[in-house]
């Protein structure tokens, strides 16, 4: 498999293996598509269950999940996304997220197995493409055999927990899939192989934030379906109808509070030609932050429409309140990344959401979606405010 035009030499700060465009093609918006079906069977799957066990649980399927995507995208940056190989791959990888979708709600029961075979025939069709097909190119074969060797690590865990039940299979493959994100954050050290080294560029920049851009766009697709199918089945009914309207602009004030800073530091002309491991992992991990927020948040939505105007458990008020103040923190992390400051006016937007959880069980459901609603908007307005008086540099 030949790399693409601008393929680099090692990893020791050579140039990137990007894709032939700066931005992503049709077939990566394809790809993300099979996303909006998972974070529905995720977020339904935490709205049907509120325990604190049933939350470990999803949280471990989203972030296996999140590690398919993130691979995926890597992928087609690293390799011409255009070569029918490459092309071919992908759709295999997104049919393999398809069935791990399928069978998110009985992962941790009967489904174990079959979202472990999923989940492994993605990596295993990935290197079995991967490794061989880059072997005039070592420096670059290099790196996908120490993906594969972590992905071997933590086999045996995943099996494991396949052939257990209860805590010890969300025990089992919360290590494992723990493992599986953070062997990147060390450079994936391998026998004999050494790491890459977390200094190497070797992502172009403009199109992983493309990437990650557009897996935003999707989980908050996935806040609006779940908002529209609310109202479909609502028969107009007020208080429905109401919560709908209110997970609507939820939706909007989440995408201006992420896209406000985008504009403001990630604009095309000003993101790097190449992105070096080490941040390009940390962006990678902050956005499963904010994704995770907008799962929780469209959790709420559900609830909320079953009874916008009765009373509200504690587990829910920490939903309603929960997803919101998760998005701010993935922003605020994300932002921290970028400019290397913290961006205050979304710590305290979080802060205000947790003060205000006590005094939450005097309102309805819905009033609480409108109270979390106020404070986005604020946090949001502030943000403005503040960017016109002190234009970034």
């Amino acid at each position: 498999m030949k790399p693409s035009e601008s393929a680099g030499g090692d990893d020791r700060g050579a140039a990137p293996i990007g894709g032939a465009s700066s931005y992503p093609i049709a077939l990566e918006l394809f790809f993300d598509l099979v996303y909006i079906f998972m974070l529905s069977r995720l977020s339904q799957g935490l709205a049907d269950d509120l325990s604190v066990r049933n939350a470990a649980q999803v949280a471990v399927l989203l972030l296996a999940a999140w590690w398919v995507w993130v691979l995926t995208a890597w992928l087609t940056d690293l390799f011409n996304p255009r070569l029918p190989v490459i092309q071919a791959l992908v759709l295999v990888i997104m049919f393999g997220t398809l069935v791990m979708a399928v069978v998110v709600p009985g992962a941790f029961e009967e489904h174990g197995a079959a979202f472990v075979a999923a989940y492994f025939g993605i990596h295993i069709a990935r290197d079995a493409v991967l490794i061989p097909g880059t072997r005039v190119h070592r420096p670059i074969q290099a790196r996908s055999i120490r993906v594969f060797f972590w992905f071997l690590v933590t086999a045996g865990l995943w099996i494991g927990g396949a052939f257990t039940h209860g805590t010890a299979r969300l025990v089992l493959w919360g290590i494992a899939v723990t493992v599986d994100l953070g062997s990147a954050r060390i450079g994936w050290p391998t026998p004999r192989l050494g790491r890459t080294e977390l200094a190497s560029q070797i992502f172009a920049g403009m199109h992983l934030s493309e990437r990650h851009r557009q897996i935003l766009i999707i989980a908050l697709g996935e806040l609006i379906l779940t908002a529209g199918l609310g109202l479909a089945r609502s028969d107009f009914e007020a208080g429905r109808v109401a919560v709908c309207a209110v997970a609507f602009v939820n939706a909007v004030l989440l995408y201006q509070l992420y896209f406000h800073r985008i504009r403001q530091f990630q604009g095309p002309q000003d993101v790097a030609a190449v992105e070096r491991v080490q941040p390009g992992t940390a962006t990678s991990y902050r956005h499963l932050v904010m994704v995770a927020g907008a799962v929780v948040i469209s959790a709420g939505t559900s609830l909320a429409l079953t009874r916008p105007f009765g009373t509200a458990p504690v587990a829910w008020i920490v939903v309603l309140l929960g997803g919101p103040a998760l998005f701010l923190l993935g922003t605020a992390l994300f932002d921290y990344v970028m400019t290397g400051r913290i961006l205050w006016s979304r710590l305290v937007a979080i802060l205000a959401l947790v003060a205000a959880g006590p005094a939450m069980p005097l309102l309805p459901p819905l009033g609480i979606m409108v109270v979390a609603n106020l404070v986005l908007l604020l946090t949001l307005l502030a943000g403005v405010t503040a960017a016109r008086r002190r234009p970034p540099a």
